[in-house]
């Protein structure tokens, strides 16, 4: 496991409902991200890649996890996890919500195949939560970006 200025750079697994809890309560200096999927769904292991991708350019204000929510069940309804892949975004025990232009702003429930996309999603919702905004602006216009 690699390290810089001290922090782990890894995706972690969290294996249950107390672990969702305990890393969303853990970090108060980084953004908590959280990727929902099954691990064997094609989008959700293309997603995670790209998180392990992105780790050590984020490590310094982001910790990333991924969650089989066909085994932790607790969130689903809660936060309406029915995606196949859908990215959360908390910081100090607080969901942060993002506007991609597709009219969901609880989540991102499409694949940001895009490194740096995803870097600049990442650090939007940080500035903007560590400015007290509990909705953020992602960079980028989703809207016409994806058939649904």
């Amino acid at each position: 496991m690699a390290q810089t200025a001290g922090k782990d750079v890894e995706v972690y697994d969290l294996p249950s409902g107390w672990h969702v809890d305990q890393a969303i309560l853990h970090d108060s200096e980084r953004v908590v991200v959280i990727l929902f999927g099954k691990p064997d769904e094609i989008d959700v292991m293309v997603q995670t890649e790209m998180l392990r991708k992105i780790a050590p350019d984020v490590v310094n204000f982001a910790v990333l996890y991924t969650c089989d929510n066909s085994q932790v069940k607790d969130f689903n309804k809660m936060y309406e996890l029915y995606d196949p892949c859908t990215l959360m975004f908390f910081w100090r025990n607080k969901h942060v919500m993002i506007d991609t232009g597709t009219g969901n702003n609880n989540k991102v429930n499409f694949l940001v195949r895009n490194k740096q996309e995803l870097i600049d999603m990442i650090e939007v919702v940080y500035r903007g939560a560590k400015k007290g905004r509990g909705l953020v602006v992602a960079v980028n216009d989703y809207s016409t970006r994806h058939e649904y």
